[in-house]
């Protein structure tokens, strides 16, 4: 079958589009689609580029889901912040769900924080904030908060 001579330079552009976008940084396959279409390129052209970088292991929302979430854990976010990160960044709630069963469980990060700051309400508004699950604030913090002047 004859290749379109239109179609290859679109092709052309859209992976070398692509290929600047992530050489800056991981990306999600929604977030790259949606750089490649800001930048002027037809949909169908980005989604061929987006095939053949999954194809080629250059995007795969798994490995960004697992690796975000590893960064956003290390940071001192809990849970809820990490997820809404995640989904904010166009991942599927199945791959969101997966990465953070590979986590360290909250609770344990959140005990980690608390050894270094100390119990109290201070603390726990932190961890609140940072998208600790209320459960996990109240154990973990609550029995500092009475102690607290």
């Amino acid at each position: 079958m004859p290749t379109d001579p239109y179609r290859e330079p679109a092709r052309a552009e859209a992976l070398a589009a692509a290929q600047r976008a992530l050489a800056r940084r991981d990306l999600s396959e929604r977030e790259l689609r949606d750089r490649l279409v800001q930048v002027g390129l037809e949909p169908a052209a980005a989604e061929e580029a987006l095939e053949t970088l999954r194809r080629g292991g250059l995007v795969d929302d798994e490995r960004f889901a697992a690796e975000r979430a590893r960064v956003l854990a290390e940071r001192g976010k809990g849970d809820a912040a990490i997820r809404y990160d995640l989904e904010r960044h166009g991942v599927a709630r199945a791959l969101v769900d997966g990465a953070l069963a590979a986590l360290e469980p909250e609770r344990q990060r959140a005990e980690r924080l608390v050894a270094r700051r100390g119990g109290g309400e201070k603390t726990a508004r932190l961890l609140a904030s940072r998208g600790f699950g209320e459960e996990v604030v109240s154990l973990v913090a609550g029995a500092g908060i009475a102690q607290e002047p």
